[in-house]
């Protein structure tokens, strides 16, 4: 009897590329293909506050911030687009111009909406931590909330919740600091 090879009904990244392009975006979480939709004027408001947080933060220290939509290859089968992300100068060499980014950012951030917040706060939390990044915020522009998230032992702990009228204190990148209103303005 011949043998028999199983074929991976997974999407790897590669693949995914093939597809035509039909304005959509997509993430990958071990192969299965999610459809990211498009966020609400409040949710580009509130990432756009959170970009210009970052964009001071880049200037003062020489990293670099990256808005979505960007492919953020984790792996082969495990591909996200965080609404921002941050790396480090001392990583900015790691990203290509004209590539996929595929290694991990030391800040992703998640601006919440109803349709993605259950998979912010679960697969894409435990897939981001899984893969090293420091530190996650999730960011809620209906309740005006900043969570940040450090990375301690492979998962995420909470290391504050911040509301509006609070201070912003990134516990893994030294110097970022700043009033959250300036995240929640209209």
């Amino acid at each position: 009897m011949a043998g028999v090879s199983a074929v991976d009904p997974r999407v790897s990244f590669a693949e995914l590329c093939q597809w035509p392009d039909d304005g959509r975006r997509y993430e990958l979480y071990d192969g299965e293909v999610i459809v990211v939709p498009a966020p609400f004027s409040r949710h580009q408001r509130v990432g756009s506050h959170i970009e210009s947080l970052l964009r001071e933060y880049e200037s003062a220290t020489g990293g670099m911030v990256l808005r979505a939509p960007i492919d953020i290859v984790l792996t082969e089968h495990d591909v996200v687009q965080p609404d921002v992300v941050f790396f480090r100068a001392a990583r900015r060499h790691l990203i290509r111009a004209w590539e996929a980014t595929r290694v991990p950012p030391d800040l992703a951030v998640e601006v919440l909406s109803r349709s993605t917040e259950r998979r912010d706060r679960g697969r894409k939390m435990e897939l981001l931590a899984r893969s090293g990044v420091p530190e996650y915020w999730i960011v809620d522009p209906a309740e005006n909330v900043l969570e940040v998230y450090q990375l301690q032992d492979n998962s995420y702990v909470l290391a504050a919740v911040c509301r509006e009228t609070d201070h912003v204190d990134s516990p893994t990148l030294p110097g970022l600091s700043f009033d959250a209103r300036r995240v929640f303005e209209e």
